[in-house]
């Protein structure tokens, strides 16, 4: 399957995410990062160019494994010094472990139901679970042609996907992870645009 513009290299990821972000897309990895201390391991779900890696973990000397759907992404990471799988999240196998799980930016790729990627990624981390996600779409915009550009340009080889979380829906959506008393914190992060859960496996 035929992927987004924005997956074809990391250079226009990073370009057209810059766009989307403004100075909030390096703040979202800074956030992200500050929660990591040295040396610890790291699987990170639909890593992409694995920027969070190269920017802030790398000189931390983290034991860093990154999964994607994209081959390329996967491979220019293992050039790099960290390891690439191509990995389709959406399978019922167990992630890699590691001290801490991650997910940027990508759980809404797993609607209507991402619980199975949740319940893995508590299965596999040994410390924290840290999933941000954006609550401010362009999918949601009421111009009908900012709408289609968000569908159009967030398909990373599994086809597009019409829907997002909102704050009430990502709210709800781990409610049930929150009474089940897996759920440290949540606060916004990039100057509001995603919400970040913090969960203890």
């Amino acid at each position: 399957m035929s992927t987004s513009l924005i997956y074809k290299n990391a250079l226009i990821y990073e370009s057209l995410m810059l766009l989307l972000y403004g100075p909030a897309y390096f703040k979202r990895y800074e956030q992200i990062a500050e929660l990591i201390p040295e040396g610890a391991t790291v699987t990170d779900l639909c890593c992409g160019p694995a920027t969070l890696f190269h920017r802030h973990l790398k000189a931390k000397r983290v034991q860093y494994t990154g999964l994607d759907i994209n081959p390329t992404f996967a491979s220019e990471l293992s050039a790099k010094g960290g390891t690439g799988l191509q990995w389709d999240m959406a399978e019922n196998k167990p992630y890699p472990k590691a001290d801490y799980v991650i997910m940027q930016a990508s759980l809404y790729h797993f609607l209507p139901d991402p619980r199975p990627i949740v319940d893995r990624m508590l299965a596999a981390a040994g410390k924290q679970v840290l999933i941000a996600e954006p609550i401010r779409n362009m999918t949601d915009s009421s111009n009908p042609l900012f709408a289609w550009l968000g569908r159009k340009f967030t398909n990373p080889g599994t086809g597009e996907q019409a829907h997002r979380f909102n704050e009430t829906l990502l709210d709800l959506f781990f409610e049930p992870y929150r009474q089940a008393g897996y759920v440290q914190s949540a606060r916004l992060i990039a100057g509001g645009r995603e919400k970040m859960y913090i969960l203890h496996p």
